[in-house]
């Protein structure tokens, strides 16, 4: 029996490698999914490539209540409830010292990864049914320090607060509220970092964070979906408030 059948998924940053790959799993898996994302280009490819009845999408800013709603409601009008929240919108910012770093990134990268969240558990989760799941994307930086990504470690901290009082205030509808800490994903956010860092050389910025990695590679985004499927079905049926990390050993070192 398919793990998903009959739920709907709310899924933040739906246009992302860890959004997308979440997406396919989840139909696959018996889910509708509503994916959310400010890049309406490729929701778009990703409607016409997987085209499925069970997909839809909406364009919003997650960092905007207004928009917040408007995800939201689209998402109740189209199939009427939500069971399943994958609250994974984020961005990573810019790579500086905190003595040099940009006022308006720090402020833009706040309000997508911190605010964005919130908002999303204030209006969504109410709605949910009861017995629902929430997972939000966080990162091995919400749980350890990274020299030169002070807002996006700042940000990522910050969602386990969030998690933790979401996972008590709803405890009582029994909807478990979860955060998950990929290590580096195989995607472009990396590449995004990996530039910045070295920007004549980004191979050699990969390579300095497979070293720190004991699996010796980075995650691939399925293997991060693979996390968020356990998390939104009822095999994780008594999990709530806890942090799940998939990093391949990273914060062991």
């Amino acid at each position: 029996m398919k793990k998903l059948k009959n739920k709907v998924a709310l899924i933040t940053g739906g246009a992302g490698g860890i959004g997308l790959a979440t997406a396919k799993l989840f139909l696959e898996e018996g889910a509708k999914v509503m994916l959310v994302d400010v890049n309406e280009g490729e929701l778009k490819k990703i409607e016409e490539s997987i085209n499925s009845k069970d997909l839809a999408y909406c364009v919003a800013n997650v960092a905007t209540s207004k928009d917040t709603s408007t995800y939201l409601n689209t998402t109740l009008q189209k199939f009427g409830k939500i069971d399943i929240f994958f609250n994974n919108a984020g961005i990573e910012g810019d790579f500086h010292p905190i003595s040099e770093y940009p006022e308006e990134m720090f402020d833009k990268v706040i309000a997508v990864n911190l605010k964005g969240v919130w908002l999303g558990c204030q209006q969504v989760i109410p709605k949910m049914e009861n017995g629902g799941s929430v997972m939000i994307t966080s990162s091995v930086a919400g749980l350890k320090g990274f020299k030169g990504l002070g807002a996006y470690v700042t940000s990522k901290h910050a969602l386990i607060g969030i998690m933790r009082v979401a996972a008590l205030e709803f405890a009582d509808r029994q909807i478990r509220v979860n955060t998950i800490h990929p290590g580096p994903v195989n995607n472009r956010m990396m590449r995004s970092i990996e530039k910045q860092i070295s920007p004549n050389n980004p191979t050699e910025a990969e390579k300095g964070f497979e070293a720190s990695i004991p699996f010796g590679r980075y995650a691939e985004s399925q293997e991060i979906a693979n996390m968020a499927l356990f998390l939104a079905s009822s095999e994780s049926s008594y999990i709530t408030g806890t942090t799940q990390v998939v990093d391949g050993g990273m914060l062991l070192l």
